[in-house]
């Protein structure tokens, strides 16, 4: 499974999301139960775990992808604090819950299919669907916990609906674009049980001459070893 310029937007903007600068008062050092669902090859958790001091526990379903997942994990300097679980997230029940949760969930519902039936899973909600997803954030996350959500455009609106109806309140919401030229293709969203007034914000990757944009470099230039 590829590793997604997308994906590691939304990694970077979560771990920016939560830092002190950005949200007064806070303090990663409080994220001590940290949850990734889907985390594919571990990517998400890769990123989280140089922001933050508590465990990682990463949810995977598809076994070559989870097995990944594990072997960047024992070779990271972080394996200590990082745990895969190869499993069906419906079927994952910890005693603990969870100060924050992430997701880059399989989502292409409408899309066409590929004729490859892993591929199909990680990128389609044919194992996990959104209504599910939220399902599942809000019976594993602590009172004060904070969950983000990485979605398409043509699904925002009906995502902000489940997260409302679960008693949930949008605090950011990141819409992005691939150039000023096109059109929106992902939703970012942050929320938490908490009461706030949403936050807004636009990010393109790529200027005109497909050089990578002030705002997309600032969020990746800790990760991207060229940036």
């Amino acid at each position: 499974m590829k590793v997604c310029t997308d994906a590691c937007l939304f990694g970077a903007w979560v771990a920016d999301m939560i830092s002190p600068e950005k949200s007064p008062g806070s303090n990663t050092s409080k994220f001590q139960n940290i949850l990734d669902i889907g985390t594919g090859t571990g990517l998400l958790s890769l990123m989280l775990a140089q922001q933050t001091t508590g465990d990682i526990d990463a949810i995977e379903l598809n076994p070559d992808a989870a097995m990944q997942a594990r072997e960047n994990f024992a070779v990271s300097p972080w394996a200590a604090r990082l745990h895969i679980f190869q499993t069906n997230v419906l079927d994952f029940l910890p005693e603990k819950k969870y100060q924050l949760i992430i997701s880059n969930p399989p989502f292409f519902e409408s899309d066409l299919h590929s004729g490859d039936a892993a591929k199909n899973a990680a990128k389609h909600d044919t194992t996990l669907t959104l209504d599910q997803l939220v399902k599942i954030i809000s019976n594993n996350i602590s009172d004060s916990g904070i969950a983000a959500i990485l979605v398409p455009w043509q699904r925002t609106v009906y995502e902000e609906e489940l997260i409302a109806a679960a008693g949930f309140h949008l605090h950011q919401k990141a819409r992005v674009r691939q150039t000023s030229a096109h059109g929106y293709f992902r939703s970012m969203l942050l929320f938490s049980k908490r009461e706030a007034k949403v936050k807004n914000q636009d990010i393109v990757i790529h200027d005109a001459e497909r050089k990578y944009t002030a705002e997309f470099t600032a969020l990746l230039k800790g990760y991207y070893l060229y940036l």
